[in-house]
């Protein structure tokens, strides 16, 4: 008996192949502009009080992004308790009191359980919620020189390196799409991160595929460890 196999709501651009239980592409694109369905990707909810003990412990706050590193410390200072056993994991103060966690396919446990036990050795009294959505949202990655100029074409956001940084994250439409935009530069190169709900996945790929066509956009399949 074969195993179950996840599927993106994007369809995988041919060939096609399973990665960390997924249906991918496995394309490679040598694009200086790029798309990448990151759908595999865990991806765990956090709520807690915005202000609270927890939101401190974290220490990424609304409208950034964190990636810890190999000593266990956030690119912020904050200490993330060696978060990082399965790959870099980026936490995102998506909005007041709302957070999320992005971690390489299959991570979705561990990210979880990493936010409990902050949760619980920060604030024990707090009321804090914490929930695995690895398959309720839509995930891509625009990557090269010419990405913001591409969103630009979708979203009123000014996404100009002065009001979004390397590390910036905001909630906007994008092709009428509500979407959470996380920056995430790749070895100095301009990238962002798009999430919307799994019923938009597909769409809003799609619209960004057409909007880039003229900036010879090209779609890059997803490998590990993929954040």
């Amino acid at each position: 008996m074969s195993e179950p196999v996840s599927r993106s709501p994007i369809a995988p651009a041919s060939p096609v192949r399973v990665e960390a239980g997924w249906e991918v592409s496995g394309g490679r694109s040598e694009a200086a502009l790029t798309i990448t369905d990151c759908t595999p990707l865990a991806k765990v909810h956090l709520r807690a009080p915005w202000n609270g003990a927890t939101a401190k412990a974290l220490g990424v706050p609304f409208g950034r992004a964190g990636r810890d590193i190999e000593d266990g410390a956030s690119q912020d200072g904050a200490s993330q308790d060696g978060a990082s056993q399965d790959g870099a994991w980026l936490v995102v103060g998506s909005g007041p009191g709302e957070w999320f966690v992005f971690a390489p396919p299959e991570a979705a446990a561990a990210a979880a359980g990493w936010l409990g036990t902050v949760a619980a050795d920060s604030a024990p009294e707090e009321f804090v919620s914490v929930v695995d959505l690895t398959h309720g949202r839509a995930l891509m990655r625009i990557t090269g020189p010419d990405a913001a100029d591409l969103l630009a074409r979708l979203c009123g956001a000014d996404l100009h390196d002065d009001m979004a940084p390397d590390g910036a994250a905001l909630r906007s439409a994008v092709a009428g799409v509500a979407t959470d935009i996380i920056r995430d530069d790749r070895a100095g190169v301009p990238s962002y991160l798009l999430h919307c709900e799994r019923s938009s996945g597909q769409y809003l790929f799609g619209a960004l595929v057409s909007a880039g066509e003229s900036l010879g956009i090209g779609v890059d399949g997803f490998r590990l460890p993929g954040i």
